[in-house]
């Protein structure tokens, strides 16, 4: 969900995730979480990062443009945070081992391939 406010309308949000934020937390489905104090912003708004936060939804926000980028749910709690791969050593087209360290810095793109 791109938000062009930080605090946007319960409807809007709805239309966007999926979440819809009824008295008793946010709900998608059979699923509700509580929201804490101060998730909602009068009758109709939601406080976007306290709302993130609350259903472990990764947001970020570009102050240049003043949009906010609202990520998938993560109730697991396992969101990525970081788009650092890990330091893969395979061997190359000649067969010696290859550092994917040793690409630090720069855009990489990794395709994998397996025949099921």
């Amino acid at each position: 969900m791109i938000c062009e406010t930080s605090t946007p309308t319960v409807a809007d949000l709805a239309a966007a995730t999926g979440w819809t934020v009824e008295p008793q937390g946010a709900c998608r489905g059979d699923i509700c979480v509580p929201l804490p104090e101060g998730v909602r912003v009068g009758d109709d708004r939601v406080d976007l990062r306290a709302f993130a936060a609350a259903l472990r939804m990764p947001l970020v926000h570009d102050a240049g443009s003043g949009l906010s980028a609202l990520g998938p749910s993560t109730l697991s709690g396992r969101a990525l945070v970081t788009a650092e791969a890990p330091d893969l050593v395979l061997p190359d087209l000649d067969g010696r081992p290859f550092r994917l360290a040793s690409l630090r810095g720069r855009k990489v793109c990794l395709v994998a391939w397996s025949p099921y």
